[in-house]
């Protein structure tokens, strides 16, 4: 290339438009051929296009000037033996095919997406709307920082992750651990955690609260415990066999009549033989039938488990271990869409059954008048009694477990006795 040569002929000032329009062509990913224009040309543009291709100028406001023409002269007069586009990076400097680097930077994104097409994902319809709303709000985007090789490690150990799911009783860092290799790899605030944490919340199948609280009850209702000392289950009336910590624990507070906290480090670590195989447990939702049944029947109240409003690792845990010592298990909870979600997490477990928590129970407490209008959360099937769901639609009346104290109390009662 003659470089001097070439800056005399498509160097000067007065072609800067022409370099521009055929740099831009050669971004764009198009042939240097046809003509490029200039609507209002000067006399001084008129003649350096003139000089480059050894012609009058022409008179006219608008110029019009054919590449294949430029191309030809820089060849013939090896200015640039290699022709208009070689030309065009000698004098402005490497020119990226934007369309082609767009091209692979879509390829690169569909391969960060294509991650997600993993039996852990694709085999779970509870994930579909989740891995669409993924690919359609550009969620792997925003937290790969807009990098896909960044976005397709993040699918791919979100995958891994996914694939360990539901867990049973694991702690979160114990899961990440045992996944990534790395046990604050899924803690708060990293990208990996908030794509994992958002599958999750799809896994859950129910209506989460926001913030912490909502956080801990979705990994929750997959088996996963934050840690193991704030996951938690109250009990009253159980009474352990063995005689480690835990089982002094439930004795102290058996003989005392007092409800107890079990941590779901107690229950991995220390849980002791119940002794309870065969027997009734009963389970409620709300602390408030618990504490008055310890009011009531003090240290005779039967084996009593509540929930707490959400079914935490620990809970499930525990009745896990319930269902597997052959023990019968009663559930009793609200009737509500979120009471029902709640017991179908229960009564999914080996020997579960409702405790007055059916249709005919419902309709009862309806016609006594008790209960007040529901007007939130979303209907969910009843598969241990369809016309429940079908009743609760109808009446729309939400019937909390304190309604329906003094029978839930007496059927304690009648157990003791």
């Amino acid at each position: 290339m003659d470089l001097p040569r070439l800056q005399r002929l498509l160097g000067p000032p007065e072609l800067a438009w022409l370099l521009d329009r055929a740099r831009r062509r050669l971004e764009a990913g198009r042939p240097l051929d046809g003509t490029v224009s200039l609507a209002e040309a000067d006399d001084d543009a008129r003649a350096a296009v003139a000089r480059l291709l050894g012609r009058s100028p022409r008179p006219g406001r608008s110029l019009s000037v054919s590449l294949a023409a430029v191309d030809h002269t820089l060849r013939a007069s090896g200015a640039s033996p290699d022709g208009l586009a070689a030309a065009v990076v000698a004098l402005t400097g490497p020119v990226t095919d934007k369309h082609a680097q767009g091209a692979a930077l879509a390829t690169a994104w569909q391969r960060a997406l294509s991650e997600l097409d993993h039996p852990a994902v694709t085999g779970r319809p509870e994930l579909a709307s989740w891995q669409a709303k993924v690919a359609a709000t550009g969620l792997l985007r925003r937290l790969a920082g807009g990098v896909p090789a960044t976005a397709r490690r993040l699918a791919a150990d979100a995958v891994r992750v996914l694939a360990q799911l539901p867990a049973d009783g694991l702690t979160l860092p114990v899961l990440a651990a045992r996944t990534l290799g790395d046990a604050h790899a899924l803690d708060q605030g990293r990208p990996l955690a908030a794509l994992v944490h958002s599958a999750v919340r799809a896994l859950a199948a129910t209506e989460l609260p926001t913030g912490a609280e909502g956080r801990r009850a979705a990994w929750a209702a997959v088996g996963v415990a934050l840690d193991e000392l704030s996951s938690r289950v109250l009990v009253l009336g159980l009474l352990g066999s063995t005689t480690n910590t835990t089982a002094r624990i439930l004795a102290a507070a058996r003989e005392g009549g007092e409800p107890c906290l079990l941590t779901l480090r107690q229950l991995t670590r220390q849980l002791p033989e119940l002794g309870l195989n065969r027997r009734t447990v009963h389970i409620c939702e709300n602390p408030a039938v618990l504490a008055a049944a310890a009011d009531e029947l003090g240290s005779g109240c039967p084996p009593l488990v509540c929930v707490e409003g959400q079914l935490s690792v620990a809970a499930r845990t525990l009745l896990g271990h319930l269902a597997d010592q052959g023990c019968r298990l009663a559930y009793h909870g609200d009737f509500d869409w979120g009471g029902i979600r709640i017991a179908s997490s229960v009564l999914r477990l080996p020997g579960a059954l409702p405790w007055r928590y059916d249709s005919a129970s419902y309709l009862t407490a309806v016609e006594r008048g008790l209960g007040t209008p529901l007007t939130t959360g979303s209907p969910a099937p009843t598969p241990w009694d369809p016309d429940l769901a079908l009743a609760i639609t109808e009446h729309a009346v939400r019937i909390e477990e304190e309604h329906l104290l003094d029978q839930l109390l007496t059927d304690l009662r009648r157990q003791t006795a």
